[in-house]
């Protein structure tokens, strides 16, 4: 396909809760567009209201996308300059418009992508997991068997794993993150990233489910799901005179008071003791 079509599709990300984060740029494009694609008319009309802004609108979602796409390249073919936006955050992160995009390749139709929100960035961003590998995975598996099937195949990820999850769903799939990979996994809840009851919490995963038990407000609204990856033990060697100690205190004390003083008695680094006990344990 070698001819070349002047019309230009935007992919305009908007806030994923604050209103006040969206960029000067996507409401330049949001006004002077020809077109807006949504996902959901109702939901982008309050946040075009909120910025007096009035355009045209047409409903594009998972139901309608492929005959969808195809109306709106032939706008596309005309000359017209469309926006692509989905009900909040980065349009085709788990949402409709892939078709669409692919097409405009095909027809040598320009696609510019503006920078803005996504909630599994954000809540990466303040998570406190080490995150210059991560892999994201969308949203878990709804079905038990194909969601432990996912979980299972990436027990030894050793990349930060980000999952969306609802809260219908929230503590099945955190026992089964138990289940699957492990009960001591360091995870992070991000709820409600940017909203007024925005909240961040970490813990070991079996940790972590006692604290959305004691409180069922814990796990309201919409959630992000990050999991630290899986980390190799080193060559860790530890002499018998050593796990002698341990053996004994541990009949008396539990795992980390028996750890701790352990590694007081002999010197060496508590966290790698730990380390080596836990896996000697499971």
């Amino acid at each position: 396909m070698n001819e070349f079509y002047i019309g230009i599709l935007y992919i305009v990300p908007t806030p994923i809760g604050n209103l006040s984060d969206i960029t000067y740029r996507a409401l330049e494009v949001l006004k002077d567009v020809d077109i807006i694609a949504a996902e959901n008319i109702r939901h982008t009309n309050i946040l075009l209201q909120h910025f007096n802004i009035k355009n045209n609108l047409i409903l594009m979602n998972k139901d309608n996308e492929k005959k969808q796409s195809h109306n709106l390249i032939q706008e596309l073919k005309k000359g017209k300059k469309i926006a692509l936006v989905s009900n909040a955050g980065t349009p085709i992160i788990n949402d409709p418009g892939c078709i669409l995009i692919k097409q405009c390749h095909i027809f040598n139709i320009k696609v510019i992508p503006l920078p803005g929100a996504c909630a599994a960035i954000t809540a990466l961003s303040a998570s406190g997991i080490i995150n210059n590998r991560f892999c994201y995975e969308g949203f878990l598996p709804s079905r038990k068997k194909s969601r432990c099937d996912l979980l299972h195949s990436l027990k030894e990820e050793t990349r930060t794993i980000i999952f969306y999850e609802s809260k219908h769903r929230i503590l099945e799939s955190i026992k089964d993150i138990i289940e699957q990979i492990d009960k001591n996994r360091h995870i992070v809840i991000a709820r409600e990233m940017t909203k007024k009851w925005e909240s961040i919490y970490g813990a070991k995963a079996s940790l972590i489910l006692e604290w959305l038990k004691e409180n069922k407000y814990r796990y309201k609204g919409e959630m992000v799901i990050i999991i630290d990856g899986f980390k190799k033990l080193k060559n860790y060697t530890l002499s018998k005179k050593i796990l002698d100690t341990f053996s004994i205190l541990r009949k008396f004390f539990s795992l980390k008071t028996s750890v701790l003083i352990t590694a007081q008695i002999h010197d060496i680094n508590k966290n790698k003791l730990y380390q080596y006990v836990i896996k000697k344990e499971e």
